[in-house]
């Protein structure tokens, strides 16, 4: 049977078919952990970037190494230290600073832990040629302008802003 769906219809297809792709992944990264050691995916990726640093890391360096807004990071990093899996003090060098780090209670979760999507999303985007990820992020943006969606800050994968995990 000959196919009467045009090109375009079929990288319209592609494009969508790879976006619900996408947020099946993380949304069952995020179920997975849930379900494993009992923190969200957003949270557990917080963890996971925090349980790699070879320093304890600031608010906004979390920020910066998982591609999200300081607000955003803030919120999961809230939920974390009421959990007792990160630990937040005074940074020795400026009193402004608070310095994160995972507990001992949040390395033995870690220790436990599936790996998570948001991870492999963010590695794979970095390897990425410089010229797909120009293409893509500027692809995705002229996207969210034409479905005019709201400029404010998302939050991080499957958690909302007050911190409560969606699914």
């Amino acid at each position: 049977m000959v196919s009467h769906v045009s090109r375009r219809g079929r990288e319209l297809s592609a494009i969508l078919d790879a976006i619900r792709q996408l947020v099946r992944a993380l949304r069952q990264s995020s179920v997975e952990a849930e379900r494993a050691v009992g923190v969200s995916g957003a949270q557990l990726f917080v963890l996971q970037t925090l349980g790699t640093s070879a320093a304890p890391m600031s608010v906004n360096d979390l920020a910066e190494a998982t591609l999200t807004h300081q607000s955003s990071v803030s919120v999961v990093v809230r939920k974390l230290v009421e959990r007792g899996l990160v630990q937040r003090r005074r940074a020795a060098d400026d009193a402004r600073r608070w310095e994160l780090e995972p507990t001992e209670e949040g390395r033995r979760l870690l220790a436990a832990a599936p790996p998570t999507a948001q991870q492999r999303l963010v590695e794979s985007a970095r390897r990425l040629p410089a010229d797909t990820q120009a293409a893509l992020a500027s692809g995705l943006a002229a996207l969210l302008a034409e479905m005019q969606t709201s400029a404010e800050e998302a939050p991080m994968f499957f958690e909302e802003p007050d911190g409560d995990a969606t699914r």
